[in-house]
């Protein structure tokens, strides 16, 4: 949800995909890539960014994924385990996060962690 007005001038879509099927259809994540690395994965994440950026046709594309919790951790992938990518037309940067606190708290740091590298970016 976007709580900002005027955000329209810049923001044109969004799209949630939770399921992998959804991030295969609506992003262009292979296949191949769900199977070797999971869905939460330095790999996914570029794909998904670079995905939407192409699918949407936007200047910027952005993607998050990541274990929020309480559950779905193992100890390979931990709760707190979160990629964010940026794709631009020039490159794209996928930064691994290891957040800690509630299934919120990680979801707000991983929105803040995402805007942090869009400032830098155009800064």
């Amino acid at each position: 949800m976007i709580n900002c007005g005027g955000v329209s001038a810049c923001f044109n879509e969004g799209i949630v995909t939770y399921s992998n099927t959804a991030k295969m259809k609506y992003v262009d994540v292979k296949e191949a890539t769900l199977q070797s690395v999971g869905a939460v994965s330095y790999q996914t994440a570029r794909e998904m960014a670079e995905g939407v950026r192409k699918c949407s046709g936007a200047d910027i594309g952005l993607s998050t994924t990541g274990i929020a919790g309480p559950d779905g951790g193992t100890p390979e992938k931990p709760v707190g385990l979160v990629y964010i990518g940026i794709a631009t037309e020039a490159k794209t940067d996928v930064y691994e996060l290891h957040l800690k606190g509630s299934r919120r708290t990680i979801r707000e740091k991983t929105v803040k962690n995402i805007l942090f590298q869009l400032y830098k970016l155009f800064k």
